[in-house]
């Protein structure tokens, strides 16, 4: 594992870290993606503690403050990716003129100044694919900047599809006429979401999660399936055996231990559940990953 923090010319910044235990008040300066390859991170952003895990990963806006901490049981390995402000604001520009879909849709105002949602992406598909290659380019050593550069602009590229699936489509599906109004429930729904990414393994009731995202329990259940196609509960379940196949690839726990992990109560409810998923047992999934 390499640590190092890089400076471009344009003055965007890259930096790889790997800790065990970690606790700092910091403002973030630019807009940042936040990724760890192993273990998880929690980032305190006022009230909300949200935990990024290797299938996840955080945005902060330019001013963000925040306090990050690390207590794992592994090292933690985290990657994050700072865009210089002229650098950002020239990419919305090209993206403005090649994809309106963040410019203005369907009554939805302008975003092209306007702050990003802090909250839980899931970090797969193209930006996991490209993050990935951008690390290892930077762990071998090379310095290539023309291409770094390149795989930054690939990273907005790749949020900013994200950010469109992620927020823009969901909030059309919510049953509300008026856009400010959807896209105010999707807020609240987004901190039900990760609230569930950031707990999962804890015992998570519906009052609690309703609570927290300052909706109303019938109007919580209502809405998260019409943005999210699945239930809370259905998410969480979904979420836990996700969280499993992560353990049973990165370490050696036993079944019983990795259950324990990702808060399921009975090993055989588990073992059914992700071969009905995934169409393989646990165990055979840990011998081929």
């Amino acid at each position: 594992m390499m640590d190092y923090s890089k400076t471009l010319r344009n003055n965007n910044k890259i930096y790889s870290r790997t800790s065990s235990q970690r606790q700092n008040q910091q403002y973030s300066s630019d807009f940042s993606l936040r990724f760890v390859f192993t273990g998880n991170e929690r980032y305190d952003i006022g009230r909300r503690h949200l935990s990024i895990y290797p299938d996840s990963f955080l945005i902060l806006n330019r001013g963000t403050q925040y306090s990050t901490d690390t207590d794992s049981s592994v090292p933690v390995q985290s990657f994050s990716i700072n865009f210089d402000q002229q650098f950002l604001e020239d990419f919305k520009e090209y993206w403005a003129f090649t994809d309106n879909r963040l410019v203005n849709r369907n009554g939805y105002k302008t975003k092209q100044q306007q702050e990003f949602d802090e909250t839980i992406y899931p970090f797969s598909g193209d930006i996991m694919y490209n993050v990935y290659h951008l690390k290892q380019y930077l762990d071998n050593g090379m310095h290539d900047e023309l291409l770094i550069n390149e795989y930054l602009t690939h990273c907005l590229i790749n949020y900013f599809t994200i950010y469109n699936e992620e927020i823009l489509n969901k909030a059309e599906k919510l049953h509300f006429l008026n856009p400010s109004t959807k896209i105010e429930i999707l807020r609240r729904l987004n901190l039900a979401k990760e609230y569930l990414y950031s707990n999962y393994n804890q015992n998570i009731s519906l009052e609690d999660l309703a609570e927290y995202s300052c909706l109303s329990v019938n109007h919580l259940l209502r809405t998260f399936k019409q943005a999210f196609n699945l239930t809370p509960h259905q998410f969480l379940i979904q979420l836990r055996l996700k969280r499993a196949q992560l353990l049973l690839k990165s370490t050696t726990y036993p079944i019983n231990e990795v259950v324990n992990l990702i808060g399921f109560e009975c090993p055989s409810s588990f073992i059914r559940l992700f071969k009905t998923h995934y169409k393989i047992t646990p165990l055979k999934y840990r011998q081929i990953a």
